[in-house]
């Protein structure tokens, strides 16, 4: 009996689609748990709170396309781009993880990152868009991704995460109204104290592999 050429082609097709769906899936909710935008959230109003909206505005636009063009650019050449540097994984990570540090000391003993006071594009790159949303741990999925999941579900899945993460920080300034002026401090502190563990984490896994 010859098969309907045109059921095996659906179901071919229903394959790939089901496939593409549960890696691209995958591949989203990897990337999201790294970057943890949500946990992101107390240094972004810590860097914006003394800003009007359209200077916000501006720091979130610079903070989302700047990570997006850096995950997009090292899932593609990652690999390529750290070795014509000598560079490791495990180097790169090191050195975010004690960037991360750092800021998580300016947090803790001054309440907020010092180097974004006044309006400057500069704070929407350091420390927001790297190395806490483009940094080690994310380079690092992106790649993986690209290496097992394709270029095209990794450069999916990037857009995607970005586009939650700006709605996420959109909305950072109805949460921090509910929250008032002494949980934002409080939830400041808390949160540069997980950034120094997670700096930490970073510096130990990168010495790991070494």
């Amino acid at each position: 009996m010859i098969p309907d050429i045109a059921s095996v082609t659906l179901l071919d097709l229903f394959s790939f689609l089901n496939n593409f769906g549960d890696d691209l899936l995958r591949s989203t909710i990897a990337l999201f748990v790294v970057i943890n935008p949500i946990g992101i959230i107390p240094l972004f109003t810590s860097i914006t709170q003394k800003m009007q909206k359209k200077e916000r505005d501006m720091i979130l636009k610079t903070t989302v396309i700047t990570a997006g063009v850096l995950l997009m650019i090292f899932a593609a050449l990652g690999t390529q781009i750290l070795s014509i540097f000598g560079i490791t994984i495990s180097s790169f990570m090191i050195a975010g993880g004690i960037l991360l540090f750092v800021v998580s000391i300016e947090l803790l003993t001054h309440g907020g990152w010092r180097f974004g006071g006044t309006v400057s594009d500069e704070s929407g790159v350091v420390p927001l868009a790297f190395p806490l949303l483009a940094g080690p741990g994310a380079i690092t999925a992106v790649i993986l991704s690209y290496q097992t999941a394709g270029l095209v579900i990794t450069m999916l899945s990037i857009v995607i995460v970005i586009g939650i993460t700006y709605i996420v920080f959109y909305l950072t300034g109805t949460i921090y109204r509910i929250l008032g002026k002494r949980g934002s401090l409080i939830v400041t502190r808390i949160f540069a104290v997980l950034i120094a563990a997670l700096a930490i984490q970073y510096i130990i896994d990168g010495l790991k592999t070494i």
